[in-house]
């Protein structure tokens, strides 16, 4: 998709507002300047602070607030040292759907009005009926969605919604494309630039779209069981059917028990042929996540693990290179 050189275009939905000047006093002189003349941005997660930099380029300066596979989004403590980054940023990234909470925090603390924010969420169009938003319900219209993610101010967990965007390759598109644009109208002089990048980084993203819809000729009829919900834009963008019942992924991500018939029930999917595959989140492992790799493993079911942070020395594009090419060894 190739943005118009004056970047005038706008994505149904997105919310990007200016920080509100709420909390504590202080004066935002300078905010969003920085000693080298780059524009400072701040994203949640090194996730989005990677697509931040490979469509900003040499013209932005990235501080990601987490970036370690160790470090638990939902429950995060935000530091002085984060909330001193967010007032001099410039452009704001978030995930948002509840998945990145702590930035509510910052954002109401910040003295700093006149950053912009990005809620990858909503940029992703994930939200607004969207085909990937395959855990709403059957009967929830866009309105609906909307008035709810309104209401909450994108920030609150969304029933229905998996917001775990930045699995799908269609958002990330989106989101992408939505940070091209505010950058290029936080600095017009550049924004042939980020519209180049932008472009560049869509063209990657096509080829992971064609690598995931080629690998569904293998995985016809195939199902997957999951730990939790992550990955699962992915999965089922590469034809995969998520088989493991509800009540047991949304247990162990919100860190609830699971009851003994769910985990029964879980635990049967690798005694039979259901699933080909278990795609394991790492970052929450737990007793009944455990028990369903121990169940895997023993019934010989590939494992393929998944994280919610970028791998040490990777970047998006590699990080899902490397997801691609273990889910096709996995069903080959």
């Amino acid at each position: 998709m190739r943005l118009p050189s004056t970047f005038g275009f706008a994505v149904a939905g997105i919310a990007v507002t200016a920080l509100a000047l709420t909390g504590c006093s202080g004066s935002a002189e300078g905010a969003g300047a920085t000693s080298d003349g780059t524009v400072a941005v701040v994203a949640s997660t090194n996730v989005w602070g990677d697509i931040a930099a490979q469509v900003g380029g040499d013209l932005v300066s990235v501080t990601s607030l987490i970036t370690s596979a160790a470090q638990d989004p939902h429950s995060y403590e935000a530091s002085a040292q984060d909330q001193l980054a967010l007032s001099k940023a410039a452009l704001v990234i978030e995930n948002g759907g509840g998945y990145d909470p702590f930035i509510d925090s910052l954002l109401s603390a910040s003295s700093n009005s006149d950053a912009v924010v990005v809620t990858a969420s909503d940029a992703s169009g994930l939200l607004e009926g969207d085909d990937h938003n395959h855990e709403a319900e059957e009967d929830t219209t866009d309105d609906a969605a909307e008035d709810e993610h309104s209401e909450d101010d994108g920030h609150n967990h969304i029933e229905g919604f998996n917001e775990h965007v930045w699995y799908s390759f269609h958002g990330v598109e989106h989101v992408a494309e939505e940070i091209a644009h505010q950058l290029a109208e936080l600095d017009a002089d550049n924004a042939a630039t980020y519209e180049a990048n932008y472009e560049a980084f869509a063209a990657k993203i096509a080829t992971l779209e064609s690598r995931a819809e080629a690998l569904q000729a293998s995985t016809a009829g195939l199902g997957v069981a999951i730990t939790e919900p992550v990955p699962l834009y992915l999965l089922e963008d590469t034809g995969l059917t998520n088989k493991t019942p509800d009540d047991f992924s949304e247990a162990i991500e919100e860190g609830t028990d699971v009851s003994p018939t769910v985990l029964q029930e879980t635990l049967a999917l690798f005694t039979g042929e259901e699933v080909a595959l278990l795609a394991y989140n790492e970052q929450t492992a737990g007793p009944e996540t455990e028990q369903v790799l121990k169940a895997a493993n023993s019934a010989g079911i590939a494992v393929v693990s998944f994280t919610e942070t970028l791998p040490d020395g990777a970047d998006y594009i590699s990080w899902m290179t490397d997801n691609l090419d273990a889910i096709s060894a996995a069903v080959q």
